[in-house]
């Protein structure tokens, strides 16, 4: 069975706090909002210290062109992205000609050739690294993409593969729109960039690397219009439900439970917690769902506090603090992410011997 052996954060460059960010959108949008301090709630409401950034907060106060902000998107990507991957591959010091396939994940951006193209003319992969660029699947994307990676690896078991998440959610930050989601958005959302390696069964390391069980996709129909982009002459325009919780809590305990029982596993037995923390409300209807106390969500707790919702990024980060920690009994682990179409990532995972 496939393994995680490691996961690993570019440093972006602009790191601010929650204040900062409520003060400059007070300022951008008080003649616009009635009752702008009311609204101005949410900022206080999801526990988000910080968050990180590429540019500077005066950046996001003037408007720029799509042609602009995309072609910031691709600098960024491809500088972060290269950092994040040589963090990872340094950290279990994997030679870059080792790397059997890219996969890169995004949402917040475009390009052709696609990202991965452009880094791998500045780092020294194999040419003959497959390159697997996939896009639009918004908060789900990096349970998605390891998802994804691990399939590769059951069918080449001697493969190393990377997962490359990138997420710049700031700039797609509009001044025009006055929409609630918008705002909402600008509350939540922010900057990050992560590479995980995940492994076949064939390679003979990183034996307290947690292995992958199983995988599961589950499409929500007819779900469309809770979370996504209307995508405008200026770029994209956050689409964001405020039912997300509710649907959580009314579909996502029994789609697990399913999932697990497939397993011959119990929720009971799940020692680790991996979930994309989306929100502080999406968190409590996590803990609802899956009756666990919110001292069980620690690690995603932080990540949310520290760096807000990454999309993509995001449970990667949480992910990277469970293998930075120190195991010392086995365990089952879940991991989680739900995200645009409307659709839940399912991944079990085992530190220690699988029997």
């Amino acid at each position: 069975m496939p393994k995680i052996v490691a996961v690993e954060l570019a440093q972006l460059p602009y790191r601010v706090s929650q204040k900062e960010v409520m003060h400059t959108v007070k300022n951008l949008f008080r003649d616009r909002y009635e009752q702008i301090d009311r609204l101005l709630s949410i900022f206080e409401n999801d526990h988000i210290q910080t968050r990180t950034f590429v540019q500077p907060l005066d950046w996001y106060t003037t408007v720029h062109s799509f042609a602009e902000k995309n072609a910031k998107y691709i600098e960024c990507a491809v500088r972060y992205g290269k950092e994040a991957i040589e963090r990872c591959l340094r950290s279990k010091n994997i030679p870059f000609e080792e790397i059997e396939a890219i996969f890169y994940i995004s949402t917040t951006g475009m390009a052709t050739p696609s990202i991965e193209a452009k880094m791998m003319n500045e780092l020294p992969f194999s040419v003959h690294t497959k390159r697997i660029p996939i896009w639009g699947l918004g908060c789900a994307g990096g349970a998605a993409g390891l998802a994804r990676a691990v399939d590769y690896c059951r069918a080449y078991p001697e493969a190393k593969v990377l997962v490359v998440a990138v997420e710049f959610c700031s700039l797609t930050f509009q001044l025009d729109d006055v929409s609630k989601s918008n705002l909402i958005g600008t509350s939540l959302f922010a900057d990050g960039v992560a590479c995980a390696c995940v492994v076949g069964d064939d390679v003979q390391k990183w034996h307290t690397a947690p292995r992958v069980l199983d995988m599961q996709t589950t499409f929500m129909r007819n779900t469309e219009n809770v979370m996504g982009w209307d995508i405008k002459d200026q770029g994209f325009y956050v689409v964001f439900s405020k039912h997300i919780p509710t649907m959580i809590r009314q579909s996502v305990g029994e789609i697990i439970q399913s999932f697990l029982k497939q397993n011959g596993v119990d929720l009971t037995q799940m020692e680790h917690f991996i979930v994309h923390p989306g929100g502080k409300k999406v968190l409590d209807a996590y803990q609802d769902c899956l009756h666990i106390s919110e001292d069980r969500l620690t690690h995603a707790m932080s990540v949310l506090r520290e760096y807000g919702n990454m999309s993509s990024v995001t449970v990667l980060a949480v992910l990277q603090r469970f293998l930075q920690q120190s195991m010392t009994q086995e365990g089952y682990g879940l991991m989680m992410a739900m995200g645009p179409g409307f659709s839940c990532e399912l991944l079990l995972l085992k530190w220690g011997d699988v029997r």
